[in-house]
């Protein structure tokens, strides 16, 4: 079994900073790629950002300039830093990591809990 835990939410002013952590633990024999995704309620789970196996980060066109993206491998662990925080930034927030187990040896994708991001005005 593959288990991870967010943290880091909250609620914050327009313009502040945030950032998120999402380790990885278990059966975790390699990481692939780690993602943040966000959803509102009643709206499609999006990307906000991704970094892969050798550091290629991609983000969505929302954050980009805002949002930077990080890997610590040696604790299978992602970070999304978040500055010039907007309102419209306020959702829960969602990690994804893709894990080649040590059991199976299977690729899998596994999600976080979620953690609520506030943005006042």
């Amino acid at each position: 079994q593959v288990q991870l835990v967010e943290s880091g939410g909250g609620l914050v002013q327009a313009g502040g900073s945030l950032r998120l952590s999402c380790a990885a633990s278990g059966s975790v024999f390699i990481t692939k790629a780690m993602g943040w995704y966000r959803q509102a309620p009643g709206k499609q789970r999006e990307l906000v950002a991704i970094i892969t196996s050798d550091g290629t980060t991609n983000f969505a066109d929302s954050v980009k300039g805002r949002f930077t993206i990080s890997r610590d491998n040696t604790k299978n662990t992602v970070y999304l830093q978040m500055n010039s925080l907007k309102p419209e930034d306020t959702d829960v927030y969602y990690c994804n990591i893709v894990v080649i187990t040590t059991t199976t040896r299977s690729v899998g994708g596994y999600w976080g809990q979620g953690t609520q991001v506030t943005v006042s005005s």
